[in-house]
Parts: C-alpha cells; sequence; structure tokens
C-alpha cells in the first residue's frame, strides 16, 4: 500500500499510477483533487478515478503537507482503507517564480521552502510513526537535480531541495536498523504543470537541453521506474541514497 503526496498531476500523479500498475493500493494526497490545466495525462480525469478504470484500487484524501493534523488524517485513511501504509512518496513541492537572488521576496521564500522542505520533513515524521508500529516501510523522496547542483535563477528551489537531498540521508541514519528504508530521486526538468511554461519557452528549453548530455528534457513516465525500484525488495539493501535522474546533467 502506498501513498503519494502531490498526486494529483506531473511526476506524482506517474508515480500513483506506476505502483498501481505494479499492483499496489494508493492513497492519493493531494490539495486538489482534480489535475492541473496542463497535466498531459488524461487531463481532467482524477489520479484516483484513472486508477480505478485501470482495475486498480485508490482513495482520494485532500492533504496540504504544511499541515501535521492533515497528514496525519492521510495516513490514518491509509491504513483503514487498507490496513497499513507500506511505502510513503513524499512528492509534494513548490516553485514560484524564477529570478534571481536580489529580487526574490519574502513570501517566495517562505512557500517554496515550507511546501518543499518543511512538507517532506512532516511527510516523513508521519509515516516513520507508523512504520514504527508496523515494523517497517519504505520512504521515496522526489528530490531534484536543484539538490544536487546549483540553477539559475532558483534560489529559494536549490535551497529547498538540498535540504530534502540531506533529509533524506539524515532519516535513513535514523531509522536503518529499524527496518525503515529511505531513499530519494533527483530528475532533470521536465514538462510537468510545475514546468511546462519553461518548457514552451525555446530559449530555457533549449539551454536544459544544450546542458544534459543526452541532450533533451526528462519524460514523465521516466520517473516510475526508479520509483518502483526504490520501494520494491530489489532495493532492498539501498537506504540513504539519491538517485539522480538527469540525462547526465549533473555531471557535466
Amino acid at each position: 500500500m502506498a501513498a503519494v503526496t502531490g498526486s494529483s498531476s506531473g511526476f506524482g500523479r506517474a508515480i500513483a499510477i506506476g505502483y498501481a500498475k505494479e499492483g499496489a493500493k494508493i492513497v492519493c494526497a493531494d490539495i486538489r483533487k482534480e489535475p492541473l490545466e496542463k497535466e498531459p495525462c488524461e487531463p481532467g480525469v482524477a489520479t484516483d478515478d484513472h486508477i480505478r478504470k485501470l482495475g486498480g484500487e485508490a482513495v482520494y484524501v485532500p492533504c496540504d503537507v504544511r499541515s501535521v493534523t492533515q497528514l496525519k488524517q492521510m495516513v490514518g485513511q491509509a491504513v483503514e482503507s487498507f490496513g497499513s501504509l507500506d511505502i510513503m512518496v513524499n512528492n509534494a513541492g513548490a516553485f514560484t517564480a524564477f529570478g534571481p537572488l536580489h529580487e526574490l521576496n519574502e513570501e517566495d521564500w517562505d512557500v517554496t521552502v515550507d511546501i518543499t522542505a518543511k512538507g517532506m520533513f512532516l511527510g516523513c515524521q508521519q509515516a516513520v510513526r507508523q512504520f514504527l508500529k508496523q515494523g517497517g516501510g519504505v520512504i521515496v523522496n522526489i528530490c531534484s537535480i536543484g539538490g544536487v547542483v546549483g540553477l539559475l535563477y532558483e534560489t529559494a528551489y536549490c535551497a529547498a531541495k538540498g535540504a530534502t537531498f540531506n533529509l533524506t540521508k539524515a532519516v535513513a541514519i535514523d531509522y536503518a536498523d529499524k527496518n525503515i528504508r529511505c531513499n530519494g530521486i533527483c530528475p532533470n526538468y521536465s514538462a510537468t504543470p510545475m514546468s511546462a511554461d519553461a518548457f514552451r519557452t525555446p530559449k530555457f528549453r533549449d539551454r536544459v537541453e544544450a546542458m544534459t548530455p543526452m541532450g533533451r528534457w526528462m519524460e514523465i513516465s521516466e520517473i516510475v521506474g526508479p520509483a518502483v525500484f526504490l520501494a520494491s525488495d530489489e532495493s532492498s539493501f539501498v537506504t540513504g541514497h539519491n538517485l539522480v535522474v538527469d540525462g547526465g546533467y549533473t555531471i557535466r
């Protein structure tokens, strides 16, 4: 049984559907049930509805990851609906605006860091509390290449993702002897709804492609294989690892 935050669109939606295709029961957690307008995968159809159309089992739970109360309710719903919480995917994140540091306003910083870093901390915390009751579980955190290298005009985002990168390692160390694994995935730019406008800007799109040895943007679906691997028994001796999925962007 897996819970995925930020599951209505983008990487979260792809992972939730990918897990469901592998037979997992899914709690879809997001502040909104419907996907964002620029969602390319069956736009207008909620993720839990899409999964049920495929023959899988899923429920939607409204959840703002900045709220401890809502995260507790989400974990409780997972246990009530499916008997346990086996996999927690902390995917929810925020990006507010491009711009140099001296033009960044405090609100943009607060929103980005609260949702991306604090939200992941709280998600890990609530998952671990349930895992300790069950005797184990798996956390998969969706980090970013922005947590590995600096990105132009993305100060708040890089700071927040850098926090998630090391949070993943710290959680892994704390609970490795409790049968709890925690790993992260650091994807490159992809044409998710959050990045769709950037992808449609030729100058930005071309710059990312030029800096990526494989010469293209990441497909949204390319997050699924790594997420399945890190949640499965195939990675049973892997913890505290941030798997970079970037077409070579960070090795330059």
